[in-house]
């Protein structure tokens, strides 16, 4: 007596629906990975002839242009935070505690005012910190 199965399995699995779900995936990760840095302050530096670049960068300092021409309603940055002006000497005051030689580097907007950089100078020669000014390559 030879007993035969009719129903024979197979093993098969449907994957037509994992091209959208990988299509979903690869969007949502491309939209995420655009708001990964919301920090970064857009500035545009003033012009220079010759490049230095710097090994260490303790301290960065980015004071941003005033909204309408006039105003005096820029915004400072200490390390990518928004400070207060008034804040900025105290905030300082912590962030150079246990360094030997003190750095920050000054991104400025050009369109600032020298009374402006002046105000920021004097909190780092008061602190005794090497204020050092970021600027761009001019174009050839």
């Amino acid at each position: 007596m030879k007993i035969k199965r009719e129903n024979k399995f197979s093993a098969h699995v449907e994957a037509s629906a994992m091209n959208d779900i990988m299509f979903f995936l690869l969007l949502f990760f491309l939209i995420v990975s655009t708001l990964v840095n919301p920090s970064i302050v857009k500035l545009t530096l003033p012009n220079s002839k010759k490049v230095q670049e710097m090994n260490k960068q303790e301290i960065t300092i980015s004071v941003t242009a005033p909204t309408q021409p006039g105003l005096h309603d820029q915004k400072y940055y200490l390390n990518n935070q928004q400070i207060d002006l008034v804040a900025l000497e105290p905030a300082l005051k912590t962030k150079i505690i246990g360094l030997t030689e003190p750095t920050a580097v000054l991104r400025f907007d050009k369109s600032l005012t020298i009374e402006d950089l002046v105000d920021v100078l004097q909190i780092g020669a008061d602190l005794k910190i090497k204020m050092v000014l970021a600027t761009q390559p001019a174009n050839k």
